[in-house]
């Protein structure tokens, strides 16, 4: 093809509506992940770019966009005029300013603890490759560095417990939601302890945890220590009824003629739930599921207080019994991390949720 075909082509208005098309096309392909992912402006702004009813777009890109933006916006001016005149026995409540400058101090604390730790593992390394040179190998030790864990490696901790706490809770959860959605007599059974244990709060909870890990678990070198132990089954049974009551719920409502199919095929227990049950069941699970899992990084603070589990919330009480200046605006600091944190769970889940279900609630 010649250049003047070229364009031609490139001048044919047919030619370059049908690529404006194909390119809107793909940007609606993709609009439920941006949902899913907590970008819903991006498809309007990328319709924006192609040309796609610029009006429109830009109306919806100042809902999705610049709405948040500016209630963001206003929030942070009306916390900056409002906290200096709240006085603490720790001083006035921190603004947004000194909360920035205390998160770039603990960034700068991390930073420096792991050069701490590469320092220590160097000088480790140095004098063991002594020793051996000497011909004293068995004199040699390997020593775990012991500092102090940074705001980071706390974090880390509280995620990894929650998700094992999550992870127990779906195991028990879903089991006991499909037997009691498919069978009226298991709900009759299950259902009063549902309604009993459902409003029991961490606080009353903890205790027990506490004794019962303390005496049938000895974690040795290596293991997961009892703090972790105890903060992840206090999780457990917070968050485990909201994927109970869905997944009951979810089976006991699938369609009456998929279950008509069943019964004519005669397909066995684990046919049936496997290929009937849990595909029509699935958009609730996974509704049981982000709740379940919301609810569990909301208890799982108040529990690591006062299991002492090296996460958030010990960062968090730590901070509150060493009553400093600075204290109050890295306390702060951590309950905006447990914010951000907890709407990124949700997002992982609902991202999830859209890849293996059918439906088109995005």
């Amino acid at each position: 093809m010649t250049a003047i075909d070229h364009r031609t082509l490139a001048a044919d208005p047919k030619a370059a509506e049908d690529r404006r098309a194909r390119r809107i096309a793909r940007i609606g392909k993709l609009e439920g992940w941006f949902k899913a992912l907590g970008l819903p402006f991006m498809p309007p702004v990328l319709r924006l770019v192609a040309g796609d009813a610029p009006k429109a777009q830009l109306k919806d890109i100042w809902r999705l966009l610049g709405v948040p933006l500016t209630a963001i916006a206003g929030f942070l001016l009306l916390w900056s005029a409002l906290a200096p005149m709240v006085q603490t026995s720790l001083g006035a409540i921190p603004g947004p300013q000194a909360v920035w400058e205390q998160a770039l101090v603990l960034h700068s604390d991390a930073a420096a603890e792991k050069a701490k730790e590469a320092d220590f593992y160097a000088r480790q390394a140095e004098k063991n490759a002594a020793l051996i040179a000497e011909g004293k190998s068995d004199k040699v030790k390997t020593r775990a560095y012991t500092g102090k864990p940074t705001y980071y490696e706390q974090i880390w901790t509280s995620i990894q417990t929650v998700f094992f706490g999550f992870l127990i809770a779906t195991a028990v959860a879903v089991p006991l939601g499909i037997v009691s959605g498919l069978s009226p007599t298991a709900n009759a059974a299950i259902n009063p302890l549902v309604q009993v244990f459902k409003p029991v709060s961490p606080l009353a909870w903890l205790p027990i945890v506490t004794m019962v890990v303390s005496a049938v678990y000895a974690g040795g070198e290596g293991a997961m220590s009892k703090s972790f132990l105890i903060s992840a089954i206090t999780v457990t049974l917070c968050s485990l009824w909201p994927t109970l009551i869905n997944t009951a719920l979810g089976v006991a409502s699938i369609d009456k003629d998929l279950v008509n199919v069943g019964k004519v095929l005669k397909l066995g227990p684990w046919t049936k739930i496997t290929k009937l049950v849990l595909p029509s069941a699935l958009p609730l699970i996974f509704t049981g599921l982000r709740l379940s899992l919301g609810v569990g990084w909301m208890v799982l603070i108040a529990a690591e207080m006062l299991a002492q589990n090296p996460g958030l919330g010990k960062f968090v009480w730590d901070e509150f019994q060493n009553g400093s200046s600075q204290s109050l605006a890295r306390i702060m600091v951590a309950v905006l991390t447990i914010g951000l944190i907890g709407f990124l769970l949700d997002r992982v889940m609902y991202a999830l949720q859209s890849a293996f279900t059918f439906t088109n609630n995005r």
